[in-house]
């Protein structure tokens, strides 16, 4: 499985960006893909998750601001983060586990998400 993760760039400080992860696999058979994200001298750190029957787990502080989707037709899981913050910028990187990796957490290369204040 790869993953080509897309959409990262640098917005205002209350702006939007839409973050993309298409897969090489029917993501139908990816029991969790999600994505996370690494700010500069800190650990990499879930940010939202979602499952094969659509289910979404967030980080407390991107409740209510970012959304996870899926898109089984066109191979790929969406991050629509809206009301952006200087304390979500990071490197943000998409993940795929299930089945079809062996249960091993795939990564995709990084995008970078800045948000000036």
């Amino acid at each position: 499985v790869q993953l080509q993760a897309s959409g990262g760039g640098l917005v205002q400080a209350g702006g939007s960006l839409r973050l993309s992860c298409a897969a090489s696999i029917n993501i139908f058979s990816i029991n969790v893909m999600g994505w996370y994200r690494q700010a500069p001298g800190k650990g990499r750190e879930l940010v939202a998750i979602i499952n094969s029957g659509g289910s979404t787990t967030y980080v407390g502080s991107v409740k209510g601001r970012f959304t996870i989707s899926r898109d089984n037709a066109k191979n790929t899981v969406d991050l629509q983060m809206n009301s952006l913050k200087p304390e979500d910028a990071a490197v943000y990187y998409c993940s795929a586990r299930g089945s079809s990796t062996g249960w091993a957490r795939v990564w995709g290369q990084g995008t970078l998400v800045t948000v000036s204040s």
